[in-house]
């Protein structure tokens, strides 16, 4: 597995505020840049452990210490306005500012229309697209005074396509709320200089969420690894944030511009062929 030079660039000093992170894509992202000594403040939920994920917001800031960056888990829960109004303030407070939001925080449940239970459609809206929202909306005002402020959304392009229009409307509707939030804060703070941009990756990742949610350990196995989705994910952080803006990214192609050429080494089994591994929802 080749892996982008690190040559003079960095996220040293920088402040990320996350959206959950506790285990999983969000805490891979946070370990990444904690491994420049950034600072990472994560917002979750997760103040005990949970008896079937691993993980809780204190561990996970164990974990971005150890990778020798500075932390600190913040209690609470993106639904709360005074929850994400408290986090901002506390991150700012601790590191004298944020110059990236991580929209990690998600929800997901691919019941049928008729299926899916209306206080999991709330919780999906609530979560992913308010949440994505609300978090960032709040740090805007001190974004705007960062050297190369990023807005980074874990969510899919825009893919218009019956197929996946109708094949779980309910999250459907949910990750592409957030694209929309997203898409929409990029062209808002555009002269701010406040890049916002999504990111979706070409394969299943092994996570919690692919475990429990789309078939279990077989699922597990034909997935990539957290990290592939980090080292995307640091690479758009490193961009010019008034140039790379409005996008919607695919964690693959980010890391062959960066000029990545074998990707085996992510595999969730090494030795897994990248043609039978599975490809993840929304991407036809």
């Amino acid at each position: 597995m080749t892996t982008p030079t690190d040559a003079g660039r960095s996220l040293a000093g920088k402040t990320i505020l996350m959206s959950g992170g506790s285990r999983g894509i969000g805490l891979a992202i946070a370990v990444r840049a904690a491994r420049d000594g950034a600072n990472v403040a994560l917002l979750a939920k997760t103040d005990s452990p949970h008896p079937k994920l691993e993980g809780t917001v204190h561990s996970a800031a164990e974990q971005i210490r150890a990778a020798g960056g500075h932390s600190l888990p913040i209690v609470g829960d993106v639904r709360n306005d005074d929850d994400v109004t408290e986090a901002v303030l506390k991150t700012e407070g601790e590191f004298g500012g944020i110059d990236i939001v991580v929209n990690n925080a998600s929800v997901i449940d691919l019941s049928s229309s008729l299926d899916l239970a209306a206080k999991k459609y709330d919780l999906m809206q609530d979560v992913n697209v308010r949440g994505t929202f609300m978090l960032s909306r709040a740090a805007a005002p001190i974004l705007k005074d960062a050297e190369n402020p990023h807005i980074l959304s874990l969510s899919p392009p825009l893919n218009l396509s019956p197929k996946w229009l109708g094949a779980h409307t309910g999250y459907t509707m949910a990750k592409y709320g957030m694209t929309m939030a997203t898409l929409g804060m990029a062209a808002e703070f555009a002269k701010a200089g406040i890049a916002a941009n999504t990111l979706w990756p070409a394969t299943t990742i092994a996570t919690a969420a692919v475990r429990f949610a789309l078939g279990g350990d077989a699922m597990m196995k034909v997935s990539r690894t957290p990290e592939i989705y980090a080292d995307a994910a640091y690479e758009v952080l490193l961009k010019p944030a008034r140039e790379y803006t409005g996008q919607t990214l695919i964690v693959e192609d980010v890391l062959r511009a960066a000029g990545v050429t074998d990707f085996s080494g992510y595999a969730a089994v090494p030795g897994t062929p990248d043609d039978q591994l599975f490809p993840d929802i929304f991407l036809d």
